[in-house]
């Protein structure tokens, strides 16, 4: 796909409020935003009773859940049918739902409040029950597919997220630029789709421009479907690397791209790039990672003989700057 979407600009760097959603409801993982202030009535009547049963969790129109799909799935779908998987990054603070940008918006669609919204956007301000929150959503971009089978899911899933000062969101990702190290024991990242659990390794952090005019429009590359398109990506983001991770991307592999605001000055993006776990890698265990050269002389202690020098000539993993 080549449809070109509007590049998001709203940065939220300095936002206090912080995140909830439907981690209220679900799986025991509690938000944190402040409880709305409560407006005495005056009472007219005897009061009614309070209710002995448990408050009915909000029903959303959805279509029957096809064969293999998780509870975790069908509950997400219960609270909203944009929903689109779960994301987790341990000993971080981004452990979410998140749901996929509905596209473009007409005010004729009443389910999002009646107002026209552009590709990518209405998920920056809302919920994930469609209510107004200042840190929004996380969302993955409107074109990007991860349902099942694989074979046609999107090669890069691009998500969202405000960049929030208090860590909510993808506030937290900023570890990651300020510690180099910090990759060495948060490289792993968790992906719960409606369907199954996906295990992810990040190769790369970057900073980039956001603006239409930059040099590496990232937001319009979920579709990598020939090797001249993947490898131009991953060349790219190997160019703009804030240190190297050695650890090896090869056309076939499924990427994931999370995407953050840097700097409202520039309008630029802080990135965290991960690919998918092969056959025989296992999550949280960098040992199993098949890496390149670079990454076995990094870390002589994984393995009993020594680094084999690359045959390819071409260096995709330059050393910081």
């Amino acid at each position: 796909m080549k449809k070109k979407a509007k590049i998001i600009s709203a940065c939220a760097a300095a936002v206090i409020a912080a995140g909830g959603g439907i981690a209220a409801y679900i799986l025991s993982r509690g938000g944190d935003e402040p409880e709305p202030e409560v407006i005495p009535e005056v009472i007219t009547e005897a009061p009614t009773e309070l209710p002995t049963e448990p408050a009915t969790l909000p029903v959303v129109d959805y279509n029957p859940e096809p064969v293999g799909m998780t509870g975790l799935g069908k509950a997400l779908l219960h609270m909203n049918p944009d929903m689109n998987g779960w994301l987790t990054i341990h000993g971080t603070d981004v452990d979410y739902p998140f749901v996929r940008d509905p596209g473009e918006i007409k005010a004729a669609d009443t389910y999002y409040g009646g107002q026209d919204y552009p590709y990518n956007e209405y998920y920056l301000s809302h919920d994930i029950d469609r209510s107004y929150k200042r840190s929004g959503t996380l969302f993955s971009d409107w074109r990007c597919n991860l349902e099942a089978p694989e074979g046609s899911q999107s090669e890069n899933l691009v998500i969202y997220g405000h960049n929030m000062a208090n860590n909510t969101m993808f506030g937290s990702l900023r570890r990651y630029r300020q510690d180099y190290s910090y990759w060495d024991t948060h490289a792993f990242v968790d992906l719960d789709t409606l369907y199954t659990h996906y295990d992810y390794v990040i190769f790369a952090v970057i900073i980039t421009g956001g603006n239409w005019y930059s040099d590496f429009v990232y937001w319009d590359m979920e579709e990598l479907d020939s090797q001249e398109e993947f490898d131009y990506y991953i060349d790219s983001v190997y160019e703009k690397q804030l240190f190297s991770t050695g650890i090896d991307v090869e056309y076939g592999d499924k990427l994931m791209t999370l995407s953050t605001c840097y700097s409202d000055e520039d309008n630029s993006r802080f990135l965290v790039i991960a690919r998918r776990l092969r056959e025989g890698e296992v999550g949280g265990d960098l040992s199993t990672i098949k890496g390149s050269s670079a990454y076995r002389a990094a870390h002589p202690e994984e393995y009993t003989e020594p680094p084999t020098p690359d045959t390819d000539t071409t260096d995709n993993t330059d050393e910081e700057e």
